[in-house]
């Protein structure tokens, strides 16, 4: 599978956003984004574009794939699946994105950031109803329990993270049980227990041409 290589922080400055890619970095002093605040490039500090309803359009699918850090073939498929399922196509994809494991695992604490929680994932460390899942896509469903892995559980990586992320709390849609390293999706997620700064219905629009 693809992976994004390049300069994380990046992706934020283009958005013109904090996108909270690189886990408590972003609240640091230490955030690129607090530091140069402008578009990247030679041409960052005096670009000024014009957006068309294209251009927005664009920026949000940009933005979207990039939060939940996927590339564009990927972010295209869950698309197409989110389209042909029944319910408001745009409602649709935002739950199928938080319901991706790796995203799951991020929510719940275990790592301190997405691209974290899909290694963590892809490595074996995680079980979804008491089996080993190393499929960071895999869609979780309502009921089911995710947890760190009893043998996983000495890693100092996950316990830094649970404890960095103290006192934040997860979505109401999850229930996080921090001692066990292990967490319950309550219900499927509604739109606005999804806190991400996305207007959907303009990656439906450019999607739909």
């Amino acid at each position: 599978m693809a992976v994004y290589h390049d300069a994380r922080c990046r992706l934020c400055r283009r958005e013109g956003m904090k996108l909270f890619l690189k886990g408590q970095r972003c609240f640091s002093d230490k955030c690129a984004f607090e530091r140069r605040g402008y578009a990247p490039g030679e041409h960052g500090k005096s670009r000024r574009i014009k957006e068309t309803n294209y251009g927005q359009q664009l920026r949000e699918k940009q933005k979207a794939r990039r939060i939940y850090g996927l590339l564009e073939r990927q972010f295209r498929h869950t698309f197409t699946k989110a389209s042909i399922a029944p319910g408001v196509t745009g409602e649709v994809l935002l739950q199928m994105l938080e319901r991706r494991l790796d995203n799951v695992v991020f929510r719940l604490g275990f790592a301190p950031s997405r691209s974290a929680a899909r290694q963590l994932v892809r490595h074996g460390h995680v079980t979804v109803g008491g089996r080993k899942l190393d499929i960071p896509s895999a869609q979780v469903r309502a009921g089911e329990e995710i947890a760190v892995r009893e043998k996983s559980r000495s890693l100092t990586s996950i316990a830094a993270s649970l404890e960095s992320r103290k006192g934040q709390g997860v979505p109401e849609w999850l229930e996080l049980n921090a001692t066990g390293m292990s967490g319950r999706v309550l219900n499927i997620p509604t739109r606005q227990s999804i806190p991400v700064p996305i207007n959907e219905q303009l990656i439906v629009e450019l999607y739909s041409k």
